[in-house]
């Protein structure tokens, strides 16, 4: 028993190193570029790379990426870039493994993004913000999105994912139906006279996108809830580019890819936003922020690009050999995977998107407001199902559960209390 004993007594100190080497060994490197082009000084970005976090089974990193456009003002896109990030990760518990953690992100996410905007309203600020925001840990990138900006991926194997959704009001029809649905208007600007210009907007206020965080001058069926989109990439890895609308309105995808291939990631980002000027001039902020996810102890200097440009272009930028390479990096580098699609969940109604497939008490606490984290005595909590449409597959003494403010917040988005109001108004 004492050999035994003594076999297992290693410092933390050590074992917290050792998994550490490990993690670089098996996480591939990130390399990242940014660049802008300022019109109204209304867009604001987040990098975090490489931060720790100690699990019960050791250490992980995780690097965070963000893109906020604002409008009617910076000040919403400003409180998000300051404040989401922490929101979302207190809506997750600490003792979750790295598996768990990963899996608990999307709905930790739309937590987060649901808090910052209730936070945000209550100081009786009127701008909003687009955000795309983007978790990388490990091979698993997560997106959460609300607004026009947009996040592309390019896989090492060839083609490209759209991990973002497009909340305009004028290419969603089933946003447009939500709007209406819940009290809103959906309509074009009338100039007087029948005549009706520009895309279709939310009344009152105009706004043409049906998601962001802020804008209560609209209403308050303009959801934060994001739409949330999680990945595996192959280890032969890939580039992800996140751009506001200042982009995405001059240059497709498949463009912004083409035009920076081959170039490392700081030339990247400059070279999109160069092409998105040249194609449409400077009408609005126009910012594009590159991430390469590159192989574990792979240089970062890029191989010159092919002259033939075709699907499987971008994989000479990230494998480690090609067709004429030796045998003993063939032996070294394996044939890469498809990318795993892990989660896709774009639904506005919050019951929806809490719900959780693990145990109750892994993932929120029983006496937690689900959305702000608030301690509730026992009775005080909400059921996130209550009032639910589907009342024998969810019931409403099951959680998760909100605090009354949530509860409010929760009914507003779903025009509930603005169907109470017409309801009790026709009495």
């Amino acid at each position: 028993m004492a050999t035994r004993n003594e076999h297992h007594t290693v410092p933390l100190s050590v074992l917290l190193k050792r998994e550490l080497a490990n993690e670089r060994i098996e996480c591939p490197e990130l390399v990242h570029g940014h660049a802008f082009q300022s019109k109204k000084g209304e867009d604001f970005t987040l990098i975090k790379t490489e931060r720790q976090r100690v699990l019960g089974d050791g250490v992980s990193t995780y690097s965070v990426f963000g893109l906020f456009d604002g409008h009617n003002g910076s000040a919403a896109a400003i409180y998000s870039k300051e404040n989401l990030l922490s929101n979302v990760l207190s809506a997750i518990p600490s003792d979750l493994n790295r598996d768990e953690w990963v899996a608990a992100l999307p709905r930790a996410l739309v937590a987060g993004f649901v808090k910052t905007d209730k936070d945000f309203q209550e100081k009786a600020q009127t701008s909003g913000t687009t955000v795309t925001f983007v978790i990388i840990e490990g091979w698993v990138v997560t997106v959460a999105s609300v607004g026009d900006s947009r996040c592309i991926l390019e896989p090492a194997e060839g083609g490209v994912y759209y991990l973002s959704a497009d909340h305009r009001l004028e290419c969603n029809e089933e946003e447009r139906d939500r709007i209406t649905a819940s009290g809103g208007e959906v309509g074009r600007l009338n100039t007087g006279g029948g005549a009706e210009i520009g895309p279709l907007r939310c009344w009152p206020g105009g706004l043409c996108l049906s998601r962001s965080i802020g804008d209560m001058d609209v209403g308050e069926f303009i959801v934060p809830v994001p739409y949330v989109k999680q990945v595996k990439l192959s280890t032969a890895g890939g580039r992800l580019i996140i751009s506001s609308d200042g982009v995405w309105d001059a240059l497709s995808a498949e463009t912004a890819l083409d035009c920076c291939r081959g170039m490392p990631a700081d030339a990247a980002a400059a070279q999109i936003v160069k092409e998105a000027l040249q194609a449409k001039g400077l009408r609005d902020d126009t910012t594009c922020i590159v991430i390469d996810i590159l192989p574990p102890e792979k240089p970062t200097a890029p191989l010159p690009p092919p002259k033939k440009q075709g699907i499987g272009v971008f994989k000479s930028m990230f494998r480690r050999k090609s067709s004429e390479s030796s045998s003993q990096v063939d032996k070294e580098f394996l044939e890469p995977d498809i990318v795993e699609e892990m989660y896709e969940e774009g639904s506005a109604m919050l019951s929806e998107r809490l719900d959780t497939k693990y145990p109750l008490c892994n993932m929120f606490k029983l006496f937690m407001c689900a959305v702000c984290q608030v301690e509730m005595k026992p009775g005080e909590g909400i059921s996130i199902h209550s009032g639910s449409l589907n009342p024998g597959k969810l019931r409403p003494w099951d959680g998760p559960f909100l605090c009354s403010s949530c509860q409010e917040k929760k009914e507003a988005m779903e025009g509930k209390r603005l169907s109470d109001r017409h309801s009790s108004g026709s009495d």
